[in-house]
């Protein structure tokens, strides 16, 4: 099993929803997280700043914003990771900085609490 965590812009959260669903997952978690990558210059700031416009100008300070993102776990099966990264891929790619980044993690073990199943067991959907 492993743990496919997805990092992404809060404007995808409704198309990766629908990838993935459309690739067979349903189960996951998301929460709100702030961060920043490498990249220094967010340069639709700069330009709204050069313009003029107010809110633009307030997000410039000293050094680096965090960045509002979404961030998804799923746990899945080893058969699952590579359906779940292309869904998430293909929902989220944009061709620009900032489009996310995934990561996976092995999971050890997989426990649900309601009927004591383990591992692949407890990951399978109940309809």
């Amino acid at each position: 099993m492993k743990e496919v965590l997805a990092v992404i812009r809060m404007n995808k959260m409704n198309q990766t929803k629908q990838a993935l669903a459309d690739a067979g997952i349903s189960a996951f978690h998301a929460r709100p997280v702030y961060g920043r990558g490498r990249g220094q210059v967010d340069f639709r700031v700069l330009e709204g700043a050069k313009d003029g416009h107010p809110e633009a100008i307030a997000q410039l300070g000293n050094g680096p914003k965090l960045i509002p993102k979404r961030m998804l776990s799923v746990i899945v099966p080893d058969d699952k990771v590579k359906p779940v990264i292309e869904s998430i891929i293909k929902a989220n790619s944009a061709g620009h900085a900032g489009d996310g980044k995934i990561f996976v993690i092995p999971c050890a073990e997989v426990v649900r609490i309601r009927t004591g199943e383990r591992d692949d067991a407890a990951l399978d959907e109940v309809v």
